[in-house]
């Protein structure tokens, strides 16, 4: 999973991406400061595989990942090449959703590109630059379509469906709101690598006053009800307060965090509200030699969830011995959740659940 952290130039998005990955990306009080996106690949917490590492002790111990890539600021006319805009624009194309950092903070000592603090102003040039874009790529996907259907009357169809979303963009609609109906027209719009179709996290960045009482910061709730009309996900960060948390030793960022009143970092909300926002849960599978989580959709069946580990698992699947997480943690030992019948033999048709501890039977 790619995450695109996105948004105008000085709201705080290198800082939470150095802060939130450790990648030392260069951050400074003037736009365009990150020329080339970075790229920092971080681990998804997992205190489950954390546990099942101490309960069998295996050579290794590889937890699931998130890269998140550094996206320079976009600027007003990104589309159009401004602020090296349309290689940027190429780069959030690259990613599975957009976390889009927000400024929900006064301070005349960080300059804003804009002159002034203002949420929703700011999402909206983010957004209007993405459709922009958009319109550009839909405007090709049309000319192919009509140019097809003069051999093959079938994309007669795909031209009207992409003509149709072309006015509802140029009408300064998102592509994730428009409604174009049945199942195989979405995964007929998702074939167009359309940039607001992507999923969104807004990371509200407050400071640090604002930050400990988010709840009553005007600007956190205009983020908040938007957030909430288009379906998107929210989190209020500190990202300076983040910065201080990440050079902590990792025995003391519990401690510090218990006394700020904070249950979990940033990147811990953002990690989580990056699976709800994507359908993701993750499986896990353990033993002597490695203990690993493995991330797929939710809904998918024991086969498919197999051939992430290899190809050859799910062609060759044969069945898969599960046992619910809570289950063996409870039992303290498989010998004893089996002694109770809670290591079920699953077939083809099984849909896996977050947490399964899963071992794949196959024969190729």
């Amino acid at each position: 999973m790619k995450l695109g952290i996105v948004g105008l130039p000085n709201v705080g998005k290198s800082t939470l991406f150095n802060a939130i990955t450790n990648a030392g990306a260069e951050s400074a009080n003037y736009p365009f400061c990150t020329i080339d996106p970075n790229v920092g690949v971080v681990a998804v917490p997992d205190s489950r595989l954390d546990w099942l590492s101490e309960f069998y002790q295996p050579k290794k111990t590889t937890p699931a990942v998130i890269e998140f890539v550094d996206i320079a600021g976009l600027v007003k006319g990104a589309s159009k090449g401004e602020g090296l805009g349309n290689k940027f624009l190429a780069n959030i194309r690259e990613c599975s959703a957009i976390v889009h950092v927000v400024r929900c903070f006064d301070d005349e000592n960080v300059i804003h590109v804009e002159g002034s603090t203002d949420p929703l102003r700011d999402i909206g040039i983010i957004d209007i630059e993405l459709i922009m874009s958009d319109v550009e790529m839909v405007e090709r996907r049309i000319k192919k379509a009509e140019s097809a259907a003069k051999g093959d009357k079938k994309f007669l169809h795909e031209a009207e469906l992409f003509t149709r979303l072309r006015d509802w963009l140029n009408e300064g609609n998102s592509a994730r709101s428009f409604d174009c109906g049945d199942e195989d027209d979405q995964a007929l719009l998702a074939t167009a690598e359309l940039l607001s179709l992507k999923p969104i996290i807004y990371a509200a960045n407050l400071d640090e006053d604002g930050f400990a009482d988010y709840q009553n910061v005007a600007y956190y709730n205009q983020v908040a009800e938007l957030a909430e009309k288009e379906g998107a996900q929210v989190i209020p960060v500190c990202a300076k307060l983040e910065a201080e948390i990440a050079e902590l030793p990792a025995e003391d960022k519990a401690a510090f965090l218990e006394d700020l009143g904070i249950p979990e970092s940033g990147l811990d909300r953002l990690i989580k509200a990056s699976y709800t926002l994507l359908g993701l849960i993750s499986y896990l599978t353990g033993g002597e030699d490695e203990c690993r989580a493995w991330t797929i959709t939710d809904g998918t069946k024991a086969p498919q969830a197999a051939g992430k580990i290899h190809s050859d698992f799910e062609r060759g699947f044969i069945r898969a011995e599960v046992i619910a997480f809570e289950d063996l943690k409870k039992c303290g030992s498989m010998s004893a959740a089996k002694e109770k019948g809670l290591v079920r033999s699953e077939g083809k048709e099984y849909v896996m659940k977050d947490g399964d501890i899963v071992l794949f039977r196959f024969n190729v």
